[in-house]
């Protein structure tokens, strides 16, 4: 297989909180190695595409593809031991567990590519090497770390799970510039090692340091998509879609 094979694919996805459409026919994918952005203002639908691409809310509809099979009706789970990994904006670490012991919750066997090669391989040696923050308190609990911190033993517990692609929830929101830039270096160590990332994101500056491509969101619909040059390049879509 190329390194342009497509590893998730949404297809006419709509999506319900209760009786309230928010998702209207939304078409997207994410390449092997690739880091798309997912843009767009606050209440545009960017963590309800990630949700309903994983199978988090309780009425989509549409075709949603992972590696080729269709999970578009499947429970997260499934979606999680295939590899498809999630990291949700509200940081959700166990706080009574150790950083250790977090790491250890989200372990899955390792994987390989569909042509054979070894997918990426993490353990907590390789995940303290990228986040030296988290090195420095293997026995803390995460309930006694900063917000910050606690982004990114999310980032690094669904790591443990060796996944191919990370769903990852406006991962520079509200955390210290220091984060953020450790952050940005995060994703680009993680594309380098071949793991593909689809990134909900408001901050322009942000998205541009990691993002190939972007897809623009306004009112849970897509209205513009782009290589990352292009869009950073385009006034009027960044002051229609993107400007406070």
């Amino acid at each position: 297989m190329s390194s342009h094979e497509v590893l998730l694919e949404a297809k006419a996805l709509c999506a319900w909180y209760g009786a309230a459409q928010i998702l209207y026919d939304v078409d997207l994918d994410v390449r092997r190695g690739e880091v798309v952005a997912l843009m767009g203002r606050n209440g545009a639908g960017k963590s309800t595409t990630l949700k309903a691409l994983i199978g988090m809310l309780g009425k989509r509809r549409g075709a949603v593809r992972f590696l080729g099979n269709d999970i578009s009706r499947s429970e997260p789970h499934h979606a999680a031991r295939m590899g498809l990994g999630f990291v949700p904006e509200d940081r959700r670490v166990f706080t009574d567990l150790s950083v250790m012991e977090n790491l250890e919750v989200g372990k899955q066997p390792a994987r390989r590519w569909a042509d054979g090669t070894d997918a990426p391989l993490w353990t907590p040696e390789r995940l303290f090497k990228l986040f030296p923050n988290l090195g420095e308190m293997p026995n803390r609990p995460g309930g006694r770390m900063s917000g910050g911190e606690q982004q990114m033993l999310t980032v690094a517990r669904t790591l443990m799970g060796n996944p191919y692609l990370v769903l990852l929830d406006e991962p520079s929101e509200g955390v210290a510039p220091v984060i953020v830039e450790q952050m940005a270096n995060m994703i680009l160590e993680l594309k380098a090692q071949g793991v593909s990332i689809l990134l909900s994101e408001q901050n322009m500056h942000f998205a541009e340091l990691v993002s190939d491509r972007a897809y623009v969101l306004e009112k849970g619909q897509i209205r513009y998509q782009a290589s990352m040059a292009e869009l950073a390049a385009n006034d009027e879509v960044r002051r229609a879609y993107l400007s406070v």
